[in-house]
């Protein structure tokens, strides 16, 4: 059946559904014996008055409870970590801490809560995930020329929820255009190695700086609390040529760090062994100065001795350097004049060598021993004997 139908809403059995217009008469009527109808008003005596003071009565009742309802209805609740605006037809009241709290009921006032302990994350360059990139926010040129991929994350919360209302559309999208202007401004001003390597926490921090500066210029009621760099690094597109080029200087200053290492381990040497060259030199210089002045004066004196007693001088001067001629030489020599040559052998430590050496090989293991101090003995008789036929001659 369908609704055109001028039958539809009529009881056609115990199973149809009740008719329209009867519920709208009884709705009517209903509403007539509350607010008094002209029917009521015919009755004649107390009959009556007494259904228009019920109704006056039952009027107050429901005026009273909807005045309840309604003052009722300015109580709030406002949680931990959050503040409640009060708004007076639209403009700002004031700002209520977190407990329960009343307002003048709506219209007159409304309440908006907003959540200050929040923190709140804005992407800038990707969506998600790292991987899902967005270029137009991500490419950003340095102060060398080039360009660098680089996605960051921004960490904010509510400082003033005033401003937070009433000096912002989109919240999410202000914190994004001022650490987008913010970053780009940085990175403009740095070069790419210092962005990729060893500068990214002062990036960060210069960003979160200047980005705070921005919004409260604008007063929109925010503060940064962090600004993380997600990643940085060359376009997909040169990845491969800047790969070559990090190589590169990595074996450049590979090369440089062991041409230093050779030249700190050859430079200490060569400056050891020229001041030990000088060092010894100047030994040398002294020692020879020293011997040099020496042998001057030991001339000296020799010249005044041998002025004082020239022959005594002469014979000193030639026992001396015949004593120190032949102390180097094994010949032996013996005065004919003497008798017995066996005067001139040492018997005496011939004997004392022999007993030290071993019994096996007598003649050759004294033999060795024998030959310097006879040969010493024999120098000293020698020039004895010497000295005896000089004497003799003069």
């Amino acid at each position: 059946m369908g609704l055109n139908d001028p039958q539809w809403g009529k009881n056609k059995g115990d199973s149809g559904p009740p008719d329209l217009d009867e519920v709208l008469r009884n709705v009517n009527k209903k509403i007539n014996n509350i607010f008094g109808s002209k029917e009521g008003k015919g009755g004649g005596g107390s009959g009556g008055r007494e259904p228009r003071q019920h109704s006056r009565g039952s009027i107050i009742l429901i005026l009273g409870l909807l005045l309840v309802v309604w003052v009722a209805s300015g109580f709030y609740i406002v949680n931990e970590g959050h503040r409640g605006v009060v708004l007076r037809f639209g403009a700002y009241v004031n700002t209520t801490p977190a407990g329960l709290r009343w307002h003048l009921p709506y219209p007159i006032e409304k309440v908006e809560i907003v959540n200050v302990s929040q923190v709140r994350t804005v992407e800038i360059g990707y969506r998600n995930n790292v991987r899902s990139k967005v270029l137009r926010e991500s490419l950003m040129l340095t102060d060398d020329e080039n360009i660098i991929d680089i996605q960051f994350a921004v960490q904010y919360i509510l400082n003033n929820p005033e401003n937070f209302l009433f000096n912002n559309r989109d919240p999410d999208d202000a914190v994004l255009q001022a650490a987008e202007t913010a970053i780009r401004q940085i990175i403009g001003k740095s070069k790419m190695d210092y962005v990729l390597y060893e500068g990214r926490e002062q990036v960060a921090s210069a960003a979160t700086v200047l980005m705070q500066e921005i919004l409260d210029r604008y007063k929109i009621g925010i503060a940064i609390s962090r600004v993380t760099m997600q990643n940085a690094q060359p376009p997909e597109q040169v990845q491969a040529a800047f790969d070559d080029a990090v190589k590169a200087g990595q074996d450049r200053e590979r090369q440089k760090n062991e041409g230093q290492a050779y030249a700190n381990d050859v430079i200490p040497r060569a400056r050891g062994d020229a001041a030990r060259l000088i060092e010894e030199s100047q030994g040398y210089k002294a020692r020879v100065i020293a011997s040099a002045e020496g042998d001057a004066s030991r001339f000296e004196q020799i010249l005044q001795e041998y002025s004082k007693a020239p022959g005594v001088t002469r014979e000193r001067l030639y026992l001396d350097m015949m004593q120190q001629v032949l102390s180097s030489t094994s010949k032996i020599m013996i005065d004919q004049q003497s008798g017995s040559n066996l005067l001139y052998l040492p018997l005496d430590k011939l004997i004392g060598a022999s007993g030290s050496t071993s019994t096996s090989s007598p003649a050759k293991n004294m033999q060795p021993s024998m030959v310097p101090d006879t040969m010493s003995d024999n120098s000293v008789r020698s020039r004895e004997s010497f000295r005896g036929r000089e004497r003799e001659m003069r």
